[in-house]
């Protein structure tokens, strides 16, 4: 497969509408759920639904409230904003101010909420939890390939997410600029160093690979290494990406001049923002760091009621 061809089949960057709305109407009920009803309690409480609002003599007919970023962040996750409020059944819009991806500074203004105030005070933590987290995500992703640079090096995220939000999640790295790894074990054969464990010996991996290719020809292997000394057995295996897992930056130069374009290459492991100047410059082609979405910290996000 020419090069062109074969890097395509690699990136990845997924949309809005790559999401499933089915699913991500499930995630918000669950949310909706936790918050009104106790899901997740062997216990249900005798008494469910926004006791707060309810306790309220009364409120007005209508009501208006802004998402506003308190910090400069990247934001994500504002076409979720309809799901959440559709799912407290009452009359409510939202109306997203800036499309996911954009950055903003703080006071600026991510969307408007706008209906009845008995289904924005019940929907605004739920609301808020989904963009904050999202929203956080992105920016980390942004701040990670503005650390890397611009150049040859691509900066991916990993399968280290969150169990059920995971495409949300991939999504959420994608609008900060990241590429998407494999989504799951389903997209890409990936023989990793307990895959070579099972194997036994490195004289089995060209076997592997074959029957991989064989299994599944329309995508593409990885091989993941930790030592200089493995690198011809893939090389003579035929992986399209050798995975050079925790190697210092000299060794990482090193295996791309031993490689020489017979295979991408992607550098993994222990990658953080601060070591990760150290990776560009290298001729790597990948770096990828599941610190997009488990080092990043919620973006700071207000819901500002107006008067």
């Amino acid at each position: 497969m020419p090069p062109a061809a074969a890097l395509e089949r690699l990136l990845l960057r997924l949309t809005w509408p790559d999401l499933d709305r089915a699913h991500l109407r499930h995630l918000v009920e669950l949310a909706r759920d936790e918050d009104l009803a106790g899901l997740g309690l062997a216990k249900k409480p005798a008494r469910t639904g926004d006791r707060s609002t309810a306790a309220l003599a009364s409120t007005p007919r209508t009501g208006r409230a802004h998402l506003v970023a308190r910090s400069p962040l990247v934001a994500c996750g504002l076409p979720l904003l309809p799901l959440v409020l559709s799912a407290y059944g009452r009359r409510a819009s939202a109306q997203a101010r800036v499309h996911d991806g954009a950055r903003l500074a703080p006071g600026e203004i991510l969307a408007t909420l706008e209906g009845d105030p008995r289904t924005l005070l019940a929907a605004e933590r739920v609301a808020l939890n989904f963009v904050q987290r999202l929203s956080g995500i992105a920016t980390a992703a942004a701040a990670h390939v503005a650390t890397l640079g611009p150049g040859h090096t691509r900066l991916l995220d990993t399968r280290k997410t969150t169990p059920g939000y995971r495409m949300l999640e991939k999504y959420a790295a994608a609008c900060g600029g990241a590429w998407n790894h494999r989504l799951g074990l389903f997209d890409r054969v990936m023989l990793k160093d307990n895959h070579l464990a099972l194997l036994g010996s490195p004289d089995d991996l060209a076997a592997a690979v074959a029957r991989a290719r064989k299994a599944a020809p329309d995508l593409p292997v990885e091989v993941e290494i930790d030592r200089l000394d493995q690198l011809p057995a893939v090389l003579d295996a035929g992986a399209d990406v050798i995975l050079l897992d925790n190697f210092t930056p000299a060794r990482l130069r090193k295996a791309v001049a031993l490689i020489a374009g017979r295979a991408f290459t992607e550098a993994s492991g222990g990658i953080t923002l601060k070591t990760l100047p150290r990776h560009a410059g290298l001729g790597l082609d990948f770096v990828s760091t599941g610190a997009l979405v488990h080092s990043s910290a919620w973006a700071d996000i207000g819901l500002d009621w107006q008067t």
